[in-house]
């Protein structure tokens, strides 16, 4: 439930009591960056080596917020789009209520599956480079990088190689609208679910599975509160860096190049980790649980849920607009561009 604006700033000076004083100018010196994940985690090692490089090249100082810190994700944004964050790091699935067009990284079969595919099209794809930045600009937000986490992995009770396979089960999912959409159209009964609690949501049968990148599903031990691991090859895991964009007006020019070749090297960075943290989260699955059924649907079996998706496209369009439409056709060509 989202905080009323008194108990959220409440909250806020709360959770940072020690800090700064919320009364207190910013100081343009000591900058503040929340993001949605924990510090080991693929947002903590790109906040982390971000932070590195600011400090490394400037008399800047960054505060990290690690996940839960100054409240939920739309807290966070909040805190952002009011200057009370100077950078926040959240993907698609949670400000697609906000930014529609963001959500286009949740329509399936959009984004390459092989690694060095995913990395031209997140380093050199005309949509990830030129074509948000205006848009998130519309929410007083600066975009700075959107990178992957690895690709989604759907976990289950059963094994499923068909939309037939999935009438009945309840798939967790962001709050996302298009997520919602997706699983629908894939045959399943998705339920809209905070993070926090899904962990008891599968332990309770409330939920019969779910989809996150191997990293995260070894992390929290998500193979061992389900029996399969598909590799449907329809998505990767997204998020986005953002800067409020007054505090970054206000910035010299010499701060902006900072904070340009910090997000720079960062991305660099995290595109090579996601890599090996996805690799490291699969082979862990298989040495820790070499009971646990990992699947790969074949080209054939991919092809019915690629047929599915199409729906998916249809009501993001009709979501996003002509500007919607137009992404949608770059991601298309940035896509065999990268292949």
């Amino acid at each position: 439930m989202k905080l009323q604006k008194s108990a959220l700033y409440g909250a806020i000076s709360t959770g940072l009591a020690g800090v700064f004083i919320f009364s207190s100018p910013v100081q343009a010196d000591e900058w503040r960056y929340v993001m949605e994940e924990g510090l080991t985690d693929p947002q903590g090692l790109y906040a982390t080596k971000f932070k590195e490089e600011i400090e490394e090249n400037s008399e800047h100082t960054i505060e990290i917020y690690p996940v839960g810190t100054l409240g939920e994700s739309a807290d966070a944004m909040e805190q952002a789009q009011a200057g009370l964050v100077q950078f926040i790091d959240q993907s698609p699935g949670f400000t697609g209520a906000l930014i529609p067009e963001a959500e286009a990284f949740l329509v399936p079969y959009l984004q390459p599956t092989d690694p060095q595919a995913v990395r031209t099209f997140f380093k050199e794809g005309k949509a990830v480079k030129e074509m948000f930045h205006e848009i998130y600009r519309e929410h007083g937000l600066e975009l700075l990088s959107i990178f992957p986490e690895g690709q989604q992995v759907v976990t289950t009770m059963k094994e499923f190689r068909t939309p037939a396979d999935l009438d009945g089960v309840k798939i967790r999912t962001m709050s996302s609208p298009l997520l919602l959409e997706t699983y629908k159209a894939f045959g399943a009964s998705p339920i809209a679910l905070p993070w926090g609690e899904l962990i008891g949501a599968l332990k309770t049968n409330m939920v019969d599975g779910q989809e996150n990148p191997a990293i995260w599903i070894e992390a929290y031990g998500l193979d061992e509160l389900t029996k399969v691991m598909t590799y449907t090859g329809h998505a990767q895991y997204t998020t986005a860096v953002m800067a409020n964009s007054d505090f970054y007006d206000e910035l010299s020019d010499e701060d902006k190049q900072l904070i340009q070749d910090a997000t720079s090297a960062a991305h660099d960075y995290i595109l090579d980790e996601a890599v090996k943290m996805d690799e490291i989260g699969l082979s862990k699955i298989r040495e820790s649980n070499p009971e646990y059924t990992i699947i790969e649907l074949s080209e054939e079996e991919r092809a019915v849920f690629k047929e599915r998706a199409v729906a998916v496209e249809e009501a993001f369009i009709d979501r996003a607009g002509d500007r919607g439409a137009a992404i949608i056709e770059q991601m298309k060509a940035d896509i065999a561009a990268a292949m």
